[in-house]
């Protein structure tokens, strides 16, 4: 995880973290399932938050750049700045305001425990961005994040990730 981080930070992508399922699945692997097995890993999503350019190029040029570094490793790079022009596209609903930095980003994902992010500074300390706490991945708690996630979405979400099977000490609030 060490290198992921190095390489996001060392190519310099505006406003650059790593967050989500990856950081889930560390904590959770280590603290409620048989450890972390990097191989099993979906994605590496890196939020980034570029206002100059709300183009998917630019999302899949960032996803080259880090590929080319580290090609093993299956990265997502998204410009969080340009959720709204396609969230309605894939979600539905009605359209969403922009948002307006990545903290205010990370408070949308859809659980409480991946609504986390974090990145390697220059003097390779770690900061960490966790806008809704910490406290639902450090205590193994899955639960629906309500400002963007609808309930359906929560359920096929839960469906898919099987939280309870994959991580014993898990608890599941399911959601209403």
């Amino acid at each position: 995880m060490l290198r992921v981080l190095a390489t996001v930070r060392d190519e310099h992508i505006p406003d650059a973290w790593i967050g989500a399922g990856v950081l889930r699945d560390l904590v959770w692997g280590e603290r409620y399932g048989a450890g972390f097995n990097p191989d099993l890993v979906r994605d590496v999503d890196v939020a980034f938050f570029d206002l100059n350019d709300l183009s998917r190029t630019n999302d899949d040029r960032v996803t080259e750049r880090l590929h080319r570094r580290l090609p093993e490793v299956p990265w997502e790079a998204r410009n969080q700045a340009a959720v709204h022009t396609w969230y309605a596209g894939k979600f539905g609903g009605s359209p969403v305001e922009p948002l307006t930095s990545i903290h205010d980003v990370v408070a949308t994902w859809p659980e409480t425990a991946t609504a986390v992010a974090v990145r390697l500074c220059v003097n390779d300390a770690i900061e960490v961005c966790a806008p809704l706490g910490l406290s639902d991945l450090l205590e193994g708690v899955w639960r629906r994040n309500p400002r963007r996630v609808s309930i359906p979405w929560s359920f096929t979400r839960l469906e898919r990730h099987q939280p309870a099977v994959r991580w014993s000490g898990v608890t599941v609030i399911r959601p209403k």
